[in-house]
């Protein structure tokens, strides 16, 4: 009777706890998420607390260049990256030999060009020295934002992977120096005119609509984003992730914060 009465209080006490203990969080309610600082590790943290409350958490990785994120992702280390445009991806996946996907696009990142040696893109003397990103795609953006605005030709205005070589005339007899796209603001009381990327800009504290001199208009092609892998674009997080980063609510806050520097693409 004793042995009986005590495997029954065990018993007891076990279902108690199995009502009351609340299941930890899995590894599989977490995911990965790389993405350069401004604006998609903003955006991310604002959607942060949104994902969270639906069961999904995100754990944001920091990156200040183009090559880590995606060399990442393909080799499964991080779940998924929003950073890049489609034409920087194609490039990639074609130097590289990955197989990464674009899963939605959430926004467009106007091009600039920035000078604190001339107040007007006319001011620009012969011979100047004009930086521009070294990747394959953002060197081609730079160009053809260059040559639409009457500073050089190109022997096709609209190929998107123009280089140096394509210039047909360079009427300023300019000096072009290629530079990793993080470094160009850095850089840009040594050169007098620099063409960067709009995260850099906003993370060296430019204001694209006020600083630029030229820059892309609001019906750019060059749409940033989210990215992963073929085997789990069709997960139902990297879905919600996607939902969250095209909802009302981040267009609202991208009109708000940036003022026009970063667009809405959806």
């Amino acid at each position: 009777m004793v042995a009986r009465r005590a495997a029954l209080i065990s018993l007891a006490v076990l279902a108690l706890a199995a009502c009351s203990k609340t299941p930890a969080p899995s590894a599989g309610d977490t995911l990965t998420v790389a993405a350069t600082a401004v604006p998609h590790a903003e955006v991310l943290e604002f959607i942060k607390p949104k994902l969270a409350a639906q069961g999904l958490k995100i754990d944001i990785k920091v990156f200040n260049d183009y090559v880590q994120p995606n060399i990442q992702v393909a080799e499964k280390r991080l779940d998924v990256n929003y950073f890049q445009t489609l034409p920087y991806l194609e490039t990639f996946n074609a130097d590289k030999g990955t197989s990464l996907v674009p899963i939605v696009g959430v926004h467009i990142e106007p091009l600039g060009a920035y000078s604190r040696k001339i107040k007007a893109i006319g001011d620009l003397p012969s011979g100047a020295v004009v930086a521009i990103p070294n990747e394959g795609s953002n060197e081609g953006r730079a160009l053809l934002l260059l040559a639409r605005n009457g500073v050089i030709t190109l022997g096709d205005p609209n190929k998107a992977l123009s280089t140096l070589k394509d210039i047909t005339a360079n009427p300023k007899n300019l000096k072009f120096k290629e530079l990793e796209g993080a470094t160009l603001p850095r850089v840009l009381d040594q050169v007098d005119l620099a063409v960067i990327n709009t995260n850099y800009a906003l993370d060296a504290k430019l204001d694209p609509a006020k600083d630029a001199l030229l820059i892309e208009d609001k019906n750019s092609p060059y749409v940033n984003y989210l990215v992963g892998r073929p085997d789990n674009k069709d997960d139902p997080r990297v879905q919600k992730l996607a939902k969250a980063l095209t909802s009302p609510e981040v267009k609202a806050f991208m009109e708000q914060k940036y003022a026009g520097a970063v667009v809405p693409a959806f």
